[in-house]
């Protein structure tokens, strides 16, 4: 175990140098801050200060719509495609996957340690953004008003439920879309394919909605995402309620769900073979 231990901890110390230093990650950094930027821009070019004529619950509602609608369905769905797909595919790419496998270390040490590393820096990444939403949209409120919000009010009950809400999405889709870089030659055919199945949930029956990871997302969010007047097309079909599951239950699922995935992938990387001239 002690082994096991001291691979995983090498195999990470690799993968987040490349995950966090590397140029072909920089989209993922600017897609994950960037809903700060129409939040700040919200009330500094709007006339800021305490007297702007924003009530706090609207930004609460604002809030809302933009973690569920884009980040959660958005932003950490292709971050996670970024992160976690290029952890066995873009070794490949970049021919140097065959120094893992010929290193004395099971298959299975190497999908957690490669795991793990990516959802470290996942969480780093999104985890930070949403924990920085909250002063980004509520700074021009006052310290008065938002003191009273956050201790007084359901403020840090909201940022406990956003946080865990962006680390379990880490959580769901990162371990789906490890497994796609280690089953699938093109991993982004299997993320369309789930991004559609995501973005329809609104729509299915109750029980097949269940088989989504966004359904037991949503069920954490402390907020129901408010569907703006007059949306269509594409956008109703990610706006209309659900029956959400109680928290713990969510949870719970996505635990298993992603515990599940990773182990299946693991069992298949024992058979993984390489071959840079077939890609």
């Amino acid at each position: 175990m002690t082994l096991w231990r001291r691979q995983i901890l090498a195999i990470m110390r690799i993968d987040l140098r490349k995950t966090f230093f590397s140029r072909r990650g920089i989209w993922i950094w600017l897609l994950a801050f960037c809903p700060e930027i129409p939040m700040v821009a919200h009330w500094l070019f709007s006339g800021g200060g305490e007297h702007s004529g924003d009530t706090l619950g609207n930004d609460v509602q604002i809030l809302a719509a933009i973690f569920q609608f884009f980040y959660l369905r958005v932003a950490i769905f292709f971050g996670c495609v970024g992160i976690f797909s290029n952890l066995f595919r873009g070794e490949m790419m970049d021919k140097s996957l065959h120094y893992y496998l010929l290193a004395p270390v099971r298959r299975e040490v190497l999908v957690a340690g490669k795991f793990i590393s990516g959802l470290a820096a996942a969480i780093v990444i999104f985890g930070g953004s949403t924990l920085l939403m909250f002063p980004a949209i509520f700074w021009h409120h006052g310290r008065e008003l938002m003191s009273a919000y956050m201790f007084a009010g359901p403020g840090m009950s909201h940022l406990a439920s956003y946080f865990a809400a962006a680390v379990l999405a880490c959580v769901g889709y990162g371990s789906l879309f490890l497994a796609s870089g280690v089953l699938f030659r093109n991993p982004l055919i299997p993320a369309a394919g789930l991004l559609i199945w995501e973005s329809i949930n609104g729509f299915l029956p109750a029980l097949l909605k269940k088989i989504s990871i966004i359904y037991w997302l949503q069920s954490i969010c402390p907020i129901p995402m408010p569907a703006p007047k007059g949306t269509t097309g594409i956008a109703s079909l990610l706006v209309i309620d659900i029956d959400p599951a109680p928290t713990h239950l969510a949870v719970i699922n996505l635990v298993l769900i992603a515990a599940f995935v990773v182990v299946w992938a693991a069992l298949r990387a024992r058979r993984m073979e390489i071959s840079y001239g077939a890609d």
